[in-house]
């Protein structure tokens, strides 16, 4: 049991002991003994902080302080209630204080309102996509204070119905606004049992399926990206998987970084377009690189990379005396859904691997070891970012036979960061990010050698334990939902999905776009150009009067402007 110390001071009217003037002739008062000055702060606690299901078991003890004694209160337990100091009566030490036949009563009339609020209505194209409220009314309406009391079920199952009620409900067949749609009912399974199980995906002894499902689901990936063998580790997101490729780029080039820090690199510039997603500028602060070395590349009109930019772009940088250092591309870009042309940046970047002297920054390091920056042979990482976005389905078009010459080239990349949660809708949050590489860089990089966690001399193949190749250390399986969708519907029909919505989509990108509506579809200018609705289509619950309904809804409110 943890201890939990708590030192005292008398609060004011409790009946603690006051430090009175001296008076002449009369002894000073030396204050009360240990047990009474318990038995005075237990009075005191039940008069001032009593309720119903709190109770404390208190061992006492003295310290000094600043030379004067003072009570310090060693609290060991709080519990019930006060009612009685008798030994007899203290709480059971053996009763586990959670009821599971009341729990599980609650986890079945709560999975009915889920199913109902959120399965049945929230998938209703006539249901609402939002029951909208201004935040101080909703704040209001959902009561948020935590009390020092807890709640009646009933009580608790009406504020399962209200989150539901009073939330966006992403699965509606007419929720455009983000990245994410839809519902999979499989996936959802998996996400059920996975909170369930609630495991930590660290070590085979504790995650032993989860382990084996994520190293296949990460496989049957990198197979679809083109490469037979590799690494991966799936991430919370994909702006973390972003910043991961940035590290293991760095660690690559510059394995002193991890012990020596920033003092162990020159100057690094990372390459991107225009139109990359902003994870590319956060990671480089995160990392320590500096926003002020992204270099940005042109886009042409339709927001791709021009690969005579980026050659451009990467000569200059060399000629300043900085380390060319990674080549972020992407597969679906935010707004425009652009795929940069992989296959000519990938003939770029093999074009200047060089070997031969850096520049300037080689005197700053003849100092680090094993550094010989006069021969370091720079190569660039190319990471593909597959992000989703309108008829950019990033990543999931590498399933379908129809589209997935739009990555072209992606299997000379180094890294790809996937997000499955999206076009595949396998359910927030699913992020894989693959890795060509076959030297362990991701352990390598990344690993900590944890002895309380690591152990060498587990009696399975230690190999299996892989919580050293990410910077966490508590990670949830984010792989179930993912497997048992692609069990479910098999590779064929996720391709079907990625079919369906290029096929969805074709006559909304020809429909004229408005300033401003009401619907649930986000909005933003595009350089020189006015805004334009940004419309995202994933959800295998779309149907072509969907689309219809939601042209019609714009024309209609355009006419009123």
């Amino acid at each position: 049991m943890e201890k939990v110390e708590l030192r005292c001071d008398w609060p004011t009217g409790c009946g603690a002991p006051r430090r009175k003037r001296r008076r002449r002739g009369k002894r000073k008062r030396r204050g009360m003994t240990e047990q009474r000055q318990l038995l005075t702060l237990l009075l005191w606690w039940r008069k001032n902080v009593e309720q119903e299901g709190e109770e404390a078991i208190v061992a006492t003890s003295r310290a000094k302080q600043r030379g004067r004694d003072s009570p310090t209160w060693k609290v060991w337990k709080w519990q019930t209630c006060f009612h009685s100091h008798d030994p007899a009566e203290l709480p059971d030490m053996n009763d586990p204080l959670i009821d599971h036949s009341e729990g599980q009563l609650f986890l079945n009339e709560a999975f009915k309102i889920i199913i109902e609020e959120v399965l049945c209505k929230g998938t209703d194209v006539k249901q609402k996509v939002c029951e909208w409220k201004e935040p101080e009314d909703l704040a209001l309406l959902l009561d948020l204070e935590l009390r020092a009391a807890g709640e009646p079920q009933q009580r608790l199952l009406q504020r399962v119905k209200d989150v539901a009620k009073y939330s966006i409900k992403t699965s509606h067949p007419r929720f455009f606004n983000q990245l994410f749609a839809g519902v999979d009912y499989h996936a959802l399974a998996g996400r059920f049992l996975s909170e369930a199980l609630n495991t930590n995906l660290y070590t085979y002894e504790v995650a032993p399926v989860f382990v084996l499902l994520e190293t296949e689901v990460l496989r049957s990936l990198r197979q679809l990206v083109g490469w037979t063998e590799g690494d991966g580790i799936f991430c919370p997101g994909g702006s973390t998987s972003n910043m991961f490729a940035m590290n293991l780029a760095r660690y690559r080039l510059f394995p002193e970084v991890k012990s020596q820090g920033l003092w162990a690199v020159p100057r690094l510039t990372i390459f991107t377009s225009a139109e990359s997603h902003y994870s590319v500028k956060k990671g480089a602060a995160y990392l320590g690189i500096g926003t002020d070395n992204i270099i940005v590349v042109k886009v042409d009109e339709g927001g791709r990379i021009i690969p005579e930019d980026l050659e451009e772009k990467i000569e200059l940088t060399q000629s300043q005396g900085a380390v060319p250092l990674l080549v972020s591309c992407t597969s679906g870009t935010t707004v425009r859904g652009a795929f940069d042309p992989l296959d000519r940046i990938a003939d770029v970047c093999e074009k200047h691997t060089t070997s031969g002297c850096i520049g300037p920054e080689r005197d700053r390091f003849k100092s680090v070891d094993k550094l010989l920056l006069s021969l370091l042979k720079v190569n660039y990482m190319l990471h593909v970012f597959c992000c989703v976005f309108q008829a950019a389905w990033g990543g999931s078009v590498l399933f379908s036979e129809q589209h997935r010459h739009l990555m072209k080239g992606v299997a000379r990349a180094n890294s790809v960061a996937w997000n499955p949660h999206k076009l595949l809708m396998a359910g927030l949050q699913c992020s894989a990010l693959l890795l060509q590489d076959t030297t362990n860089l991701l352990k390598k990089c990344h690993s900590a050698n944890a002895t309380y966690l690591f152990q060498q001399d587990k009696c399975y193949d230690v190999n299996l334990d892989v919580g050293d190749k990410t910077v966490q250390c508590g990670r949830k399986d984010d792989c179930l939902k993912l497997w048992l969708m692609w069990k479910a519907v098999g590779s064929i029909g996720l391709a079907e999905r990625v079919d369906k919505a290029f096929n969805l989509v074709a006559p909304v990108i020809k429909e004229r776009m408005i300033k401003q509506g009401t619907m649930m579809v986000g909005y933003q200018p595009l350089g020189d150009k006015v805004n334009f609705f940004r419309m995202i289509v994933l959800s295998t619950l779309v149907s072509k009067e969907d689309m219809d309904f939601f042209l019609d809804e714009i024309e209609r409110l355009g006419n009123d402007l």
